[in-house]
């Protein structure tokens, strides 16, 4: 009985020398592929999701000076979203025209529709949150009021220049030709603040390295969300629920952390006297204000956004592999 003991105790040790030799093989891990949830007709290719961007409006898409690829923020979502329904990423340019693309059926889904847009499609909730912001150093991070007579730096004929106006009267604005000017008054004390899109403030401050941080809105908080055919019941639900699972799960943060430098949350910040004003007696904004933030206002002066080296990591690279406009035939 005893070397019966003796036998199954070296059997069950030589089983675990196994399993542990096994632990410690240098393998790597593959993830098994998600099953699509959805698939033609409610997209129109099977396995594939063709994403509708706009490839002139950095960081959400552009494509850096030394490549034709369209890379930013919508691409690297777009890319995140398709994985989560079980799909390939097809990037397709749709310009300012994502109306059109939709109803013509060239793309399933359309990426950076503005909250304030009059569309006629569906629109997810936000992924994004946008809005004119005021930045400002750590060491002035108060918000400023018309009384205070503040300098404000914003990029010539932009909605944020015309907010600085509209609100603090035209002695306050110092005008910049880009947002990198704007930041570098803020950085030498000629402004002490920058007014500009939430989203473009932050890549601009990110990518410039200048300690700036959101200190007010100048108006109410919208958002991004993503674009759909109202008749496409089926994908409007399965967009809503990767979304909601892409938030829940940190991976919008994630893909925001890389591009803004941190997960961008307005929910709390507080708002200038004018947008209060405005919020509270629920005026509509007038008709001499530009129709767009992305009239004229970029990051540097160039339309592309600038090659990423925040050290993030190749998990947050999700645009890397999708498939671009060039390479669809026609």
């Amino acid at each position: 009985m005893k070397r019966m003991k003796a036998l199954v105790c070296c059997a069950a040790a030589a089983c675990l020398a196994m399993v542990l030799a096994g632990c410690s093989s240098q393998q790597s891990y593959t993830p098994p592929e998600k099953s699509a949830t959805v698939s033609s007709p409610t997209i129109g290719k099977s396995g594939t999701l063709r994403v509708g961007v706009n490839a002139g409006s950095p960081p959400l898409a552009g494509s850096p000076s030394s490549s034709s690829k369209i890379v930013g923020i919508d691409v690297d979502v777009a890319a995140a979203l398709a994985d989560q329904l079980g799909l390939k990423l097809e990037i397709v340019d749709v310009g300012t025209d994502p109306e059109a693309a939709l109803k013509e059926g060239k793309v399933d889904v359309a990426m950076g529709i503005g909250s304030e847009s009059d569309v006629s499609f569906w629109r997810s909730p936000a992924y994004l949150p946008k809005g004119v912001a005021l930045f400002s150093t750590s060491a002035n991070a108060t918000v400023p009021t018309k009384a205070s007579s503040p300098k404000i730096a914003a990029q010539v004929s932009s909605t944020s220049s015309w907010q600085v106006t509209n609100e603090f009267g035209q002695d306050a604005l110092v005008s910049e030709n880009d947002l990198k000017s704007a930041f570098a008054a803020l950085a030498d004390g000629s402004a002490q603040y920058v007014a500009a899109d939430a989203v473009i403030g932050m890549y601009a401050a990110h990518s410039g390295d200048y300690d700036a941080q959101i200190v007010a809105l100048m108006q109410q908080a919208g958002g991004y969300g993503v674009g759909v055919s109202d008749a496409n019941t089926d994908l409007k639900q399965a967009v809503s629920e990767a979304l909601a699972t892409l938030t829940g799960n940190g991976t919008i943060g994630v893909i925001e952390t890389k591009w803004l430098g941190t997960a961008l949350d307005l929910s709390s910040t507080p708002l200038t006297a004018g947008a209060t004003k405005s919020t509270d007696a629920g005026a509509t904004v007038a008709s001499k204000e530009p129709k767009d933030e992305s009239e004229g206002e970029n990051a540097d002066g160039d339309a592309a956004p600038a090659d990423e080296g925040t050290g993030a990591g190749d998990e947050v690279n999700a645009g890397e592999n999708a498939v671009q406009p060039g390479d669809v035939a026609a």
